[in-house]
């Protein structure tokens, strides 16, 4: 349980006490996330490999599904309209890219980094 609240927390997976992000974002200004080469704390290097968040992408899709078909079941009891439900979707994947980036990048971290000491 500790791991899945140290995600939500977005902290190192090596030592699970660093913050992985210098900030986090903002879609309301444009201001893209920003990731720490290391760990602050334990200076574990977040990215193992060249290219290994191309990975991310898959849990960042997984999590779209997941929040489509949130949004899709919240909207069949609210609205009645195709069209309004279709705009329901865009705006939660615009609203949610940011958080969908940084939670992508944290899981993919998680399933491939063992925690210290282990």
């Amino acid at each position: 349980m500790s791991r899945v609240l140290n995600i939500i927390k977005e902290k190192c997976p090596k030592c699970e006490k660093g913050e992985i992000f210098q900030n986090k974002g903002n879609i309301l200004l444009l201001k893209y996330p920003r990731m720490r080469k290391q760990c602050p704390h334990c200076s574990h290097t977040f990215e193992i490999e060249p290219g290994f968040f191309t990975g991310a992408m898959y849990v960042s899709y997984a999590l779209i599904i997941l929040e489509m078909v949130t949004i899709f079941f919240i909207s069949l009891f609210l609205v009645e309209n195709v069209m309004n439900i279709l705009w329901g979707f865009t705006i939660g994947i615009i609203l949610l890219s940011f958080t969908n980036y940084r939670y992508s990048r944290v899981i993919w971290m998680y399933l491939f980094t063992n925690k210290e000491g282990t």
